[in-house]
């Protein structure tokens, strides 16, 4: 039998990150569908053992790990499934997979050049030590290519899924739109562009409920735009939402927006379709792979574009009703295929 560790080590961070949900979400597919051949061990903090059940193997993450854990060469694959991190076997015998998300920081921050330089040289050294590299996207593969030295190092792009909970006898959500109402949903970070969001307040009876942890900077940068529009009362900043709020917010919103330049993946992109709901995104980063065709997008940031491209969109929405067509773009994405891509791969190695 092979042991196999796989770095789940996000889960101890805020569970409104995306790290968070790609660990969850791919750590309970693999236990689904790991075989007898493979012996599953959780690296996590010890506080979540017991995570992904009690059949398989966990391992006590700490901090110090970094500098050097003992014990490594007894695993035959070790995956590290964030980008930025320490965290890799210390032995030569150990396979170790990498998983690339994005490189984000590079478009967000570029004034931090010593930084962004450092950044990019701890993620080379995981290359260098990887016997295979994942993306989670087409997009994440060219920039890693073309930010990294990858040579002929054997990698794949295998898309992030999409497991939807829903709560069918859920009504009560954290706010409760007085209006019909638009939905945005993601860390308030500079590169989600929300701010871009309450022009398309203008000239409608739209409210406009933005989700996701709003304690940066950048929130203020939204709300000079929101006194521009004089929008104050149809914009709504929720915080951080529990799954049945983002799924009461989902199946209610007229649309979800996302006009992001730097996405890895976009996963609340395929969450919104799987509703049926018509979204509207940039045409940056891998945006248009997630969305495909059965998505609107945004041809530039201009407000008046924008207000032109977004009245198009519902309009062709409610005209058409490509609802079924959407609800098969989300469906392209599984976590299940993922996992059963992940599974072959440490089975190869």
């Amino acid at each position: 039998m092979k042991r196999i560790l796989v770095d789940m080590h996000r889960l101890k961070l805020n569970p409104f990150n995306g790290l968070y949900a790609f660990s969850e979400n791919l750590g309970r597919s693999l236990a689904k569908m790991g075989g007898p051949e493979e012996e599953l061990h959780y690296y996590l903090p010890l506080e979540k053992f017991g995570f992904f059940g009690d059949r398989f193997a966990y391992e006590n993450h700490r901090s110090i790990d970094k500098f050097y854990k003992f014990g490594t060469e007894k695993f035959d694959v070790w995956h590290a499934t964030t980008t930025i991190s320490w965290y890799r076997p210390f032995n030569k015998r150990t396979k170790f997979l990498f998983t690339i998300h994005d490189l984000n920081f590079l478009l967000e921050e570029k004034e931090l050049v010593t930084r962004n330089k450092n950044l990019l040289k701890r993620i080379q050294r995981s290359v260098d030590r990887a016997a295979y590299v994942v993306c989670i996207s087409n997009y994440s593969m060219r920039i890693a290519e073309e930010m990294l030295k990858m040579g002929d190092k054997p990698r794949c792009v295998i898309h992030n899924g999409c497991i939807i909970n829903t709560f069918p006898d859920f009504d009560e959500p954290v706010y409760r739109p007085k209006r019909p109402f638009l939905f945005a949903l993601g860390l308030v970070q500079p590169r989600k562009n929300f701010h871009l969001l309450p022009a398309l307040l203008k000239d409608t009876d739209l409210e406009l409920v933005i989700a996701g942890l709003d304690h940066y900077e950048y929130k203020r940068t939204i709300e000079a735009e929101i006194r521009k529009y004089g929008v104050e009362d149809r914009v709504h900043f929720t915080g951080g939402i529990s799954e049945q709020d983002k799924h009461w917010y989902y199946q209610h919103c007229e649309a979800f927006l996302l006009p992001s330049y730097a996405e890895g993946f976009g996963l609340p992109v395929i969450e919104a379709m799987y509703y049926g709901k018509p979204v509207f995104l940039s045409r940056e980063s891998c945006l248009p792979e997630t969305g495909g065709d059965a998505a609107y997008y945004f041809n530039s940031f201009d407000p008046d574009d924008m207000r032109q491209t977004f009245a198009k969109g519902l309009a062709h929405y409610r005209e058409h009703d490509p609802a079924e067509k959407i609800r098969r773009q989300a469906a392209m994405f599984s976590w299940d295929k993922a996992a059963e891509s992940y599974l072959q791969i440490y089975r190869s190695l």
